[in-house]
């Protein structure tokens, strides 16, 4: 049986300090760079969470639409794992967002061969950020603390065996929040 990460691009939420949907920025250039950095980074199967915008996803992804978008984040990353439960091939969950256009595919190499199968997350000069690849082992643990509008940071923070890697030489890792 062969292994994989499935990349999932967090992008169901509304934008509201953005003032739109992120999914939509730029005319879908986030989310094209989104898809093109799992996919340039060694990532064989990726969906697009979507939500508050239901929009077509650029190959070679697929839409994963989060019907209880509105619970916040936790909602999304809950249906990124049980997409990723489903798949018996499945060794790793990528988590990356839409709104961090300048992370590009060798941050997500970086990422995804410096933890196979453990946790890791991208720093930026020592701030955590995005990805984060969560593997299959963890994966009840963080449905366990998933709730509200926030998503897996409050689990990693909490795991003693996550693996920070800098990534600032790749990329600034900053979201873009505001318009």
């Amino acid at each position: 049986m062969s292994t994989t990460t499935l990349g999932i691009v967090l992008a169901a939420g509304s934008g509201q300090r953005y003032g739109m949907p992120k999914v939509t920025a730029a005319d879908g250039h986030w989310l094209e760079c989104a898809v093109n950095a799992l996919a340039g980074g060694g990532v064989s199967k990726i969906l697009v969470a979507l939500g508050a915008a239901v929009v077509p996803v650029p190959a070679p992804a697929a839409a994963l639409v989060v019907a209880d978008w509105r619970r916040g984040l936790s909602a999304t990353v809950t249906a990124a794992v049980y997409a990723a439960q489903t798949d018996p091939d499945a060794e790793a969950l990528m988590l990356h967002t839409v709104d961090t256009p300048t992370i590009g595919a060798a941050v997500v190499e970086r990422v995804r061969t410096t933890g196979r199968g453990g946790l890791v997350r991208a720093v930026y000069h020592g701030v955590p950020g995005h990805p984060v690849l969560i593997g299959r082992r963890h994966w009840g643990d963080l449905l366990q603390n998933l709730s509200g509008d926030t998503g897996a940071g409050p689990f990693l923070a909490a795991q003693p065996d996550l693996v920070r890697v800098e990534c600032s030489d790749l990329a600034c890792g900053e979201d873009i929040d505001e318009e």
